[in-house]
């Protein structure tokens, strides 16, 4: 790819990312007049609470309980988060912790006792604020009794590896934990709980952002049993969480707290930022830079590689009739693709994306794609995401290299390592899912 064409839709890219910065996002909904504490459209007087106290899990929680610390200054009593590794800032009064995702980690798991060990201790004088945001419920695992954290380690990769949903994934980890599923708020009971996401869950839906630690639940055990039954994973899940999922089904082990549960009656749930709000800012810088911008969605799902064929076939029928759009344009759309892992390679769902995209615009060189994860690390990789165009496979084929091969081994990240084509931009602590960017050119 010529360095003009990737300079151009990584600058519409970033502009998406700077629009859903975390600290900027708090302070936006945020803030203290007087003695009083503003949340949206809601007020709290702080001369109620003997104690003020930030909590929370997820990549872009960080830069969000500084604004938090920034707002609050002296008022704050205390604080404890967990985050992935590198994505923490330094802070004040609030005790950063570090843990692995996307699988949960010992170090994830000491680190959510010791913040559930604190909330337990909470009365009706205290405010607890919580941050959470993509990434959230890897960071807070909690196994419900008698599971192990190996088991709900199983669980997750057997979950991702099959191609899951993030609804479905997360309803599994709200029944295998005691934290998720607002079970927090459970917890936290009788303090007043105000809780602000970071969205990086398709629509938005509170109860699935960081598998809604405050937020009723709308899943059930029964549920879980019918992702297992539909995946066939009966006979690869450890089988203690099948017997915990049976058990819950048939009434045996307690539900999560469902809608009307006194543990909500004073919990203020707000999404605060989300993958439309990026797409609306890349959208005008996109406009900025000579190009009509079209946004087609921001609820995009499915198989990474077939979603790919179908924004590639947009892109084409642009360039050739002006439908939906006519060049100068860049078409836009955000969401979160899943991958199915059937080969031995290294990638993530927004590598594999932009593979499928090459294959699919071969000959097309006046299409240029990137696809790249807002929280700068496109599944177990350094990367982002990946440029392509109409030449990526041609350039490919000349290096000895076959995109078709690397497709089907699920090696996408070694494929645009060669040719110098995936896009590394480091932690960004933020997680508002991926952005698909397309340029079509003049003739």
């Amino acid at each position: 790819m010529d360095k003009k064409t990737r300079s151009t839709l990584e600058e519409i890219f970033m502009a998406g990312l700077k629009a859903v910065d975390p600290e900027e996002a708090v302070k936006h909904h945020v803030s203290l007049v007087a003695n009083r504490l503003l949340v949206g459209e809601r007020s709290y007087p702080l001369d109620s609470f003997e104690r003020i106290i930030v909590t929370g899990f997820g990549k872009g929680t960080a830069p969000m309980a500084k604004a938090l610390e920034d707002i609050l200054g002296d008022r704050l009593t205390e604080g404890w988060i967990t985050v992935k590794y590198g994505h923490g800032v330094p802070l004040k009064k609030i005790r950063v912790m570090e843990a692995g995702h996307p699988v949960p980690d010992e170090a994830g798991l000491q680190a959510t006792r010791f913040i559930l060990d604190r909330l337990e201790g909470c009365t009706q004088k205290d405010l607890v604020l919580c941050a959470f945001s993509g990434g959230g419920s890897a960071l807070s695992p909690a196994p419900a009794p008698p599971l192990e954290l190996s088991e709900k380690q199983e669980t997750t990769r057997r979950l991702l590896e099959c191609g899951a949903t993030i609804f479905e994934l997360n309803s599994m980890r709200k029944h295998l934990s005691f934290c998720k599923g607002g079970q927090l708020a459970r917890i936290a009971y009788p303090a007043t709980v105000i809780s602000l996401f970071l969205s990086d869950v398709v629509g938005d839906p509170l109860d699935v952002i960081a598998s809604g630690p405050t937020v009723a639940d709308q899943s059930t055990f029964s549920d879980c049993l019918e992702i297992v039954a539909r995946y066939d994973l009966s006979e690869k899940l450890p089988a203690r969480v099948l017997k915990l999922l049976r058990d819950g089904a048939a009434g045996i082990a307690g539900e999560t707290p469902k809608p009307g549960d006194a543990a909500f009656a004073k919990v203020q749930n707000m999404v605060i930022g989300s993958n439309r709000a990026a797409l609306l800012a890349s959208a005008r810088k996109a406009g900025e830079l000579g190009y009509k911008p079209l946004i087609l969605s921001s609820f995009i799902q499915g198989e990474a590689r077939e979603v790919a064929q179908v924004f590639s076939a947009i892109g084409t029928e642009a360039a050739a009739s002006g439908n939906p759009i006519s060049p100068p344009a860049c078409i836009l759309a955000g969401g979160e693709t899943t991958v199915t892992v059937r080969g031995a390679g290294k990638g993530g769902r927004n590598q594999e994306l932009a593979l499928a995209a090459a294959i699919s615009l071969q000959n097309r060189p006046r299409i240029a794609v990137l696809s790249a994860g807002t929280d700068g690390s496109d599944g177990p990789t350094d990367a982002a995401g990946a440029f392509a165009d109409g030449n990526t496979c041609q350039e490919a084929i000349q290096k000895g290299i076959s995109p078709e091969n690397h497709l089907i081994n699920n090696d996408s990240y070694h494929f645009f390592e060669a040719l110098g084509d995936l896009l590394i931009t480091g932690p960004t602590r933020t997680n508002v899912m991926d952005v698909v960017c397309m340029l079509i050119e003049k003739k």
